[in-house]
């Protein structure tokens, strides 16, 4: 009887110790070290909102989330394997793989997908088309997108670029320095401007003038969600999964920008709120609603559109290589298509 017992008590706790196993194991998430494009702002509520609803934790992702330093430095930063993967300029990316294919990471959600790029000047001054910049001084932080697009677009809108002397500044003193006439030109995304401004007191609509990089054939994409390719390929599944929950988050976030930003808020208290929602609000408007989204969703990018964005690229930069699209993005991670969103604004 004894020995049945103690044969029985030992079965037990091989069954209960592989049970705890097996629980470890499913408990057990990926980790992920993330990038974003900028320091907080309203519409990384598209991401902060897979962290705060726990839609990484139920994908089994444990996602470290830092600020970035510009949409084109957030491209370098996974290059570079510093992080898994980022919130960046599609066009950066789109540079590093004609140069360095091997070391570019691959884009797997288009999330802007009308051209943001822009130059600001003083609305009273003498600045009116691409061309009056010649002979004048703008400036940019470093790693902004449209800094690294200026001589593509110089040579489509007919600038000479040599003409024009390029400056660096901190981001947060940008509209500022454009104002006092430190500069006579601003480079950078116009959602980014519009709204800096707005929180330093200035009227943009009034101020300002914008030159759109779109309104001279830079008929491009902007930032993307891009993994390192070590990653995606070491953690295929991880990656759908990560997906997933930044497009529920992207959903919650178009659906109720308001309510979004409070994402925002909890990490940087001091924004303005009022400013960071109509800041998300027009990125929903106006960064992310290209008319090709009815067609093929929110996250994927049409061929034909895409390959001539590279052709763009590399021609304006005198790039020796043509990525092909395929080099540059990939549609194999992406939610199914009816799960993700064909309309973001009315």
């Amino acid at each position: 009887m004894d020995k049945r017992l103690n044969i029985w008590s030992a079965a037990l706790a091989g069954v209960l110790l592989s049970v705890a196993g097996g629980s470890t194991a499913a408990m057990a998430e990926t980790p992920v070290k993330l990038v974003l494009n900028w320091k907080y702002q309203g519409p990384q509520a598209l991401i902060l909102l897979a962290e705060d609803n726990g839609y990484f934790k139920a994908e089994g992702l444990k996602v470290t989330i830092d600020q970035g330093e510009g949409s084109g430095a957030s491209i370098t930063k996974v290059a570079t394997g510093s992080y898994d993967v980022g919130f960046g300029d599609i066009n950066s990316l789109i540079t590093l793989a004609a140069k360095s294919p091997d070391e570019a990471p691959i884009a797997v959600y288009m999330m802007y997908n009308t051209p943001p790029f822009t130059v600001a000047v003083k609305a009273d001054g003498p600045i009116r088309t691409p061309k009056d910049l010649e002979g004048k001084t703008i400036g940019s932080p470093a790693s902004d997108g449209a800094l690294k697009l200026f001589p593509a677009f110089a040579t489509m809108a007919g600038i000479d670029a040599g003409k024009v002397t390029l400056t660096n500044m901190q981001a947060n003193l940008r509209e500022q320095m454009l104002m006092r006439g430190q500069v006579d030109g601003v480079l950078g995304y116009v959602n980014t401007i519009t709204f800096g401004a707005k929180a330093a007191g200035m009227n943009p609509d009034k101020d300002f003038r914008f030159i759109k990089y779109g309104d001279y054939g830079m008929d491009l994409y902007s930032n993307a969600i891009v993994v390192s390719r070590a990653f995606a390929k070491e953690n295929g599944e991880a990656v759908k999964g990560l997906l997933r929950a930044i497009n529920r988050a992207t959903k919650d976030m178009i659906a109720d920008p308001a309510k979004s930003v409070g994402s925002v808020m909890k990490r940087e208290p001091l924004l303005n709120e009022a400013v960071e929602i109509e800041r998300t609000e027009a990125t929903i408007r106006q960064e992310m609603n290209h008319p090709e989204i009815a067609r093929i969703g929110l996250g994927d990018v049409d061929p034909e559109r895409f390959q001539r964005s590279i052709e763009i690229v590399v021609k304006a930069n005198g790039l020796e290589r043509t990525p092909k699209a395929s080099d540059v993005f990939t549609d194999a991670y992406l939610p199914p298509r009816a799960d993700r969103p064909s309309q973001v604004a009315p």
